[in-house]
């Protein structure tokens, strides 16, 4: 929950600070794209917290189980797109900025760590 609050923030203070229209990786994400962001972030961290709150261990139905294969195969791709960054050495523009390599590294770490903890809660389930 932690990553998408700092997404929220972060699209809020750059909307803020004017670095839209902001290209990362080719896409061009234009101030239209602020709302649907905000709207989204904010649904997801009412969603997580709701999941994470009521989550009871060990996990005894299949729809939490499904919820946790689900977010360790997203926490895996975005993993694995920062591994990609760090070997294909793409780079990253906000606004004029250039994010730093170094940043990928630490994605990698925390989003494979949620990986592999999602996909652990989620073998280790009690039927």
């Amino acid at each position: 929950m932690g990553l998408v609050i700092a997404d929220l923030v972060c699209v809020v203070w750059f909307s803020t600070t004017g670095f839209f229209p902001l290209t990362v990786l080719g896409v061009t994400w234009t101030s239209a794209a602020i709302a649907p962001i905000v709207i989204f972030d904010l649904a997801l961290i009412i969603l997580l917290a709701h999941y994470g709150w009521s989550m009871r261990l060990p996990i005894s139905s299949p729809s939490e189980r499904i919820l946790l294969f689900l977010s360790g195969y997203v926490f895996l791709i975005v993993a694995l797109a920062h591994l990609l960054r760090i070997a294909f050495d793409w780079q990253i523009l906000l606004g004029a900025a250039v994010v730093p390599t170094w940043l990928s590294w630490i994605g990698v770490v925390i989003a494979g760590y949620l990986s592999y903890s999602s996909f652990h809660f989620a073998r280790h389930a009690h039927a």
